[in-house]
């Protein structure tokens, strides 16, 4: 599995090693972590087995080629949309010249499939006017460079299909979230740990913007549920249920107990207004549905952050 030690990676190790499948974690450590591992350590994924390496260098495909593994796990991603304005170029090595090095390598020692996260939340980009929810057949109009970046990485897993015979299965992920993300990579984590340092959460925009969020568990089910069936291209892997951005700090806000009182920024180019996807296919053919309801998902990241009780208190 190529970007294992991640907030998402570390997640579907685990739900792997807890199976019964010999995982190896391929990962070059800039975002990741060995506590995003902790847990599929304890249950049994070796030392031996996590590679830190370049995926987007020869040597992280050749650490590919020499294990030949039966299915490959791609998630290695520069995940950070604000990163992606700021330096599109490194965004495109690590998303499109990464995933082609990933494919290669997966065709070339006769992998079975490849199970790569894709982006529910940028490949369509902007939800139409009057549309409940994309599904995977909507048009692909990012506009983002992480977007476009995401959509090429889908585009070669098509092509490695059609010429190579490389089966896969794209998730299309949502919003993300849950405890131990990053507080640059999503609201709810940056939310949730400006409050926890006693600061007002930051807003981009006036807040109604709307995300579909879905916990990393259910993501993490997702990957072991696409590892287990038959390859289906592009499959939807979010909640289904639209949700503005103010109601998502408002509620972080409520579960500390505290007032919600957003600081406002200018709404950072390249995001769409509206994103909610249809994840009728996930269940369909993975047999997927979500299980964690937002409200009980930003508990628990509270819960993680809340500052312990004094001794005596």
């Amino acid at each position: 599995m190529t970007g294992g030690a991640g907030f998402v990676g570390g997640h579907v190790v685990a739900s792997l090693v807890a199976t019964g499948a010999r995982v190896r974690v391929l990962d070059d450590f800039s975002t990741g972590s060995m506590d995003n591992l902790c847990h599929a350590r304890t249950l049994g994924l070796a030392d031996a087995d996590i590679r830190a390496v370049d995926i987007a260098a020869l040597e992280g495909q050749q650490e590919i080629r020499d294990w030949r593994p039966s299915v490959v796990v791609h998630l290695a991603a520069n995940a950070a949309f604000a990163r992606s304005i700021r330096d599109p170029y490194l965004d495109a090595r690590i998303n499109v010249l990464g995933t082609i090095g990933v494919l290669a390598a997966a065709a070339s020692c006769g992998a079975e499939k490849v199970v790569l996260a894709s982006s529910g939340g940028t490949v369509y980009g902007e939800l139409p006017a009057g549309a409940a929810r994309l599904a995977e057949d909507a048009p692909r109009t990012p506009v983002s460079p992480y977007g476009l970046s995401k959509l090429t990485a889908d585009r070669y897993a098509e092509l490695y299909r059609e010429l190579f015979g490389l089966p896969h299965t794209a998730l299309a992920l949502a919003n993300v979230y849950g405890p131990g993300q990053d507080p640059g990579a999503g609201v709810v984590a940056a939310t949730a740990r400006a409050v926890a340092t006693g600061r007002r959460p930051l807003i981009y925009g006036d807040g109604r913007q709307t995300r579909d969020f879905v916990h990393v568990s259910d993501v993490a089910e997702a990957f072991r549920r696409a590892v287990n069936a038959p390859p289906c291209a592009t499959v939807n892997i979010g909640t289904g249920i639209e949700t503005r951005i103010a109601d998502v700090v408002a509620e972080v806000c409520r579960c500390f107990g505290v007032p919600t009182t957003p600081r406002y920024a200018p709404e950072r180019p390249g995001e769409v207004t509206r994103i909610c996807l249809d994840n009728r296919r996930a269940a369909e053919l993975l047999g997927w549905r979500p299980t964690v309801g937002l409200v009980e998902g930003i508990a628990g990241v509270v819960d993680t952050l809340r500052a312990p009780e004094p001794a005596g208190a």
